[in-house]
């Protein structure tokens, strides 16, 4: 192909905007699932916890267009270079906000069963904690469309105040079912809240590693992981 000035077709133009258009349509549900999860954790709202579990269908039906549009470009278009990692990122995101939904899925599973929970601290802390790993989702996706690197690499050193507020919930959690066997059921499902949080965190900055290729061509090195004490894939 010919180049025009820019990319060698309108036509790659276009394909590659709605690509991003659709990793934000998705980033935005994710978002969304996530506060709402962490809302109706805070007011024992059953139904909306039942509504956030059915939201998470259209996240994975919008991945599934999204890879079916990555892999049609990749095959038609032949993209070369930064066109090409940023179709491959897009392939790669799509797949990670997808996943970042399911954790949102997996906390409103858990508000029936914390509906007498009472007012511990732990419980107070998760709504910041969330917002912060939410926030960092949002920044990020915006950092893929505007192939941002310098807001890619901010985004990663957030997520060290989602650490730290694990960290937290997690030795006071631990402190509540030491002091008394009763809280242990509780303490648990608040525990595997919170891990879920946490993951959230983990995968915005993997995107945000991503972002940071596709903008620029070089990998980022190795970064410490939070503590992963608690394995919370599963919903």
């Amino acid at each position: 192909m010919v180049p025009t000035g820019g990319h060698t077709i309108k036509a790659f133009d276009d394909d590659l905007d709605r690509l991003r258009a659709l990793i934000s349509e998705m980033g935005g549900l994710a978002e969304h699932n996530i506060r709402e999860a962490m809302r109706c954790l805070v007011d024992r709202d059953l139904e909306g916890a039942k509504l956030v579990v059915e939201e998470d269908r259209k996240l994975d039906a919008l991945e599934i267009e999204t890879e079916r549009r990555a892999v049609r470009l990749i095959a038609l278009r032949a993209p070369m270079a930064g066109d090409l990692r940023d179709v491959v990122a897009a392939l790669k995101i799509s797949s990670v906000v997808e996943r970042i939904g399911d954790y949102a899925k997996n906390i409103a599973k858990r508000v029936p069963l914390l509906t007498d929970v009472g007012n511990i601290e732990p419980l107070s802390l998760l709504p910041e904690m969330a917002r912060i790993a939410t926030e960092m989702v949002h920044d990020v996706l915006t950092a893929f469309v505007e192939r941002d690197a310098e807001a890619a690499l901010e985004v990663i050193e957030r997520d060290k105040k989602v650490d730290d507020f694990y960290n937290s919930i997690f030795r006071t959690l631990l402190t509540y079912m030491m002091e008394n066997p009763h809280n242990i059921t509780q303490s648990t499902h608040l525990l595997f809240v919170a891990k879920n949080v946490e993951r959230v965190g983990d995968h915005a900055t993997n995107i945000a590693e991503m972002v940071y290729y596709a903008a620029t061509g070089d990998y980022l090195g190795d970064r410490p992981k939070g503590s992963d004490s608690l394995a919370a894939d599963a919903g």
